[in-house]
């Protein structure tokens, strides 16, 4: 991922089988499961996607009402998900289902593996001010999924997806986000220094808070790898890397167009940004 960021490559299609799905099966999956679907995701072969938020189940996912019904050998699933990214490119969803819908609301929630190409399953993409389509709708009506593709213990969940979340926020994420934001600095310092920005003192104090903010985030993430490579588990303050990322993303980007003004709006293979030394927002 480093390698990549600082090659300002397109990043990987599949990221979400390597980042969340691929330790989710390492730490919940049986040996099974893992032998039929690490080898597509290690090798790219097939791409997944992350069906956990709803309507009405978005930053409250114990809310969430999408069912499935075990009958026989099979759950039969029907609901909606949405903001589910690359769905319509996906060959496989983990999907967050009620199993129990009397049990308390942390409680009765299984996760399942999802064919999307299965019989039952729809998606829409959601068309963005970009004009781009990269989240989704994903409706399930009446999807029969193997009760072999359940992944941890039924009605538990909530604990699986924990481990799921902990690696989004984790250092499998947000260390490729510090390495593209380091990049990113780089840029807007040396636009600034060719056009003369930097020369101004307020600006030069909002490039050094940007500069000190990417440090910090660097240092939380050898934290995190730190406790990875003791075999630890991501406890809580993935969440609080991630929170401090999304804010400081903001604040740099606020920063390129205080300063750069339009120049910070031009992607880095325009020819205009290239001749005025303006930084890569479209990063």
């Amino acid at each position: 991922n480093e390698e990549l960021a600082h090659a300002r490559a397109p990043q990987i299609l599949g990221r979400a089988g390597v980042s969340l799905v691929g330790p989710t099966l390492m730490a919940h999956g049986t040996e099974e499961q893992r032998r039929q679907w690490m080898p597509g995701i290690l090798s790219g072969d097939e791409i997944w996607c992350q069906l956990f938020s709803e309507p009405d189940a978005g930053s409250d996912l114990t809310a969430l009402s999408t069912r499935a019904e075990k009958r026989g050998g099979v759950y039969v699933v029907a609901g909606q998900k949405v903001w589910s990214s690359h769905a319509r490119f996906a060959d496989w969803g983990i999907a967050l289902v009620r199993t129990d819908p009397t049990a308390p609301r942390h409680q009765g929630i299984s996760m399942l593996a999802i064919p999307m190409t299965a019989k039952g399953v729809h998606v829409r993409p959601l068309r963005q001010i970009t004009g781009e389509s990269e989240f989704n709708e994903v409706f399930l009506d009446g999807v029969d999924i193997p009760v072999e593709y359940l992944i941890g213990p039924e009605n538990e969940g909530w604990a699986v997806a924990g481990t799921t979340l902990a690696n989004e926020r984790g250092a499998t994420f947000v260390w490729k986000e510090q390495v593209l934001h380091a990049v990113a600095f780089d840029a807007l310092s040396k636009a600034c220094a060719r056009g003369g920005q930097d020369r101004d003192p307020v600006v030069r104090q909002r490039l050094a808070r940007a500069w000190i903010e990417v440090e910090i985030l660097r240092l939380h993430n050898e934290r995190t790898l730190a406790r990875l490579a003791r075999g630890e588990e991501l406890g809580f303050e993935s969440s609080l890397v991630k929170l401090f990322w999304a804010g400081m993303s903001q604040r740099l980007y606020e920063t390129a167009v205080a300063v750069l003004g339009p120049d910070a709006l031009l992607m880095p293979e325009d020819e205009r940004a290239l001749d005025r030394g303006c930084w890569p927002l479209g990063l």
